[in-house]
């Protein structure tokens, strides 16, 4: 398949439908090497401050003839299968795809796969035999991670709120995954209890925030630990305990992603954990793969074995690493590591009369 993108491909068709879902820039009539680069929402700031900035400036590098557009879908599945169709019709050489339903995004992959296309799975898997890439790391690690965190910072009979991911996005699972497989023996045993779990759609942190309410009401605010699954379920918990007292600073939370505004909690020890994965390096490495794909080359040689997604295919894994951010020394690696991140954006506002932030 991954021969075929030497095939000739359509004209590209015009339009503005695309050109207005646009990230940063209008879309040209024509493209020799079109790339296409597709968001699931913009909930998450990360997508286009980093994920897309840094595949565009890789890309930038490593295929300076290419054409690069990023599109962002906004949540809606609809909406991202039809970008999808409408950049194979203009004639997109290659896919990057970060799926907001990986199940609903097989569509995208396999009408990639009749067009002779590439699609590339980037942090998300697409639910398909026909994904030729997955880019992501050990998302069970990380939620083994942060369940361990919260683990380590407890006692014996706490009481653990769990707010996980989208229901729709296949990491989400995973990482419920690796964070059961630290927390079930222990909710078993009774050394640690359940107190109240949730889903969050979109990822969604208004909705986050209530599942939160509604745990420390039937809980009596009898809450000693929060495995949260990313950053912005980890600041709406914080927001919500708030709101009683004797929780912020008290009761861990972790978090995925390591925001700027999650840092600022770590600085005021507010939130204790956030994992974090190089962007940079996953863009990066992502990069590399779609320049091999334009040129027929052979991209295999930057994979780690394959991954088994839920259509039961083998497929060609891109592996990149993780990092746990706790305290100070967590916030100054994170820092110093993600060139989206700096310790002015860091230290403006709330943090700036942190000890972290005056030296």
């Amino acid at each position: 398949m991954l021969n075929s993108i030497k095939k000739n491909l359509s004209k590209l068709a015009t339009g503005t439908a695309m050109s207005m879902l646009a990230v940063g820039y209008a879309a040209p009539a024509m493209a020799e090497d079109l790339v296409v680069m597709l968001l699931p929402e913009n909930v998450n700031a990360r997508w286009e401050s980093q994920d897309a900035f840094f595949f565009k400036k890789a890309m930038a590098g490593l295929a300076p003839d290419a054409v690069v557009e990023v599109f962002n879908a906004n949540n809606d599945t609809a909406a991202q299968q039809r970008q999808a169709e409408q950049a194979l019709t203009r004639g997109a050489k290659v896919l990057v795809v970060i799926p907001i339903d990986g199940e609903a995004a097989a569509v995208i992959a396999d009408q990639a796969e009749e067009a002779g296309v590439p699609a590339i799975a980037y942090d998300r898997m697409m639910q398909s035999a026909n994904t030729d890439f997955w880019v992501q790391a050990d998302m069970f690690a990380t939620g083994a991670a942060q369940a361990k965190h919260v683990v380590d910072r407890t006692e014996k009979g706490d009481t653990l709120v769990l707010l996980k991911g989208s229901p729709t996005d296949p990491n989400a699972g995973v990482i419920a995954a690796g964070q059961m497989s630290v927390l079930q023996p222990l909710f078993d045993s009774g050394e640690r209890v359940m107190g109240y779990e949730n889903w969050t759609p979109g990822w969604d942190p208004a909705i986050a925030r209530r599942s939160m309410e509604q745990a420390l009401t039937t809980l009596n605010n009898n809450v000693q630990g929060v495995v949260s699954s990313n950053d912005g379920n980890a600041g709406a918990a914080i927001a919500a305990m708030h709101e009683q007292k004797g929780l912020v600073g008290n009761v861990p939370v972790t978090g995925l992603d390591c925001t700027v505004q999650a840092l600022q909690l770590i600085l005021l020890g507010e939130q204790t954990q956030c994992v974090w994965r190089p962007f940079e390096e996953m863009a990066t490495v992502t990069a590399k793969v779609t320049a091999a794909l334009l040129k027929g080359e052979d991209a295999t040689s930057l994979t780690q074995g394959t991954v088994t997604n839920a259509a039961e295919a083998e497929i060609p894994f891109v592996p990149v690493d993780y990092y746990e951010a706790v305290g100070t020394d967590g916030v100054a690696y994170v820092i110093e590591k993600d060139l989206s991140v700096s310790k002015e954006a860091v230290c403006d506002g709330v943090a700036s009369d942190t000890d972290f932030c005056k030296s």
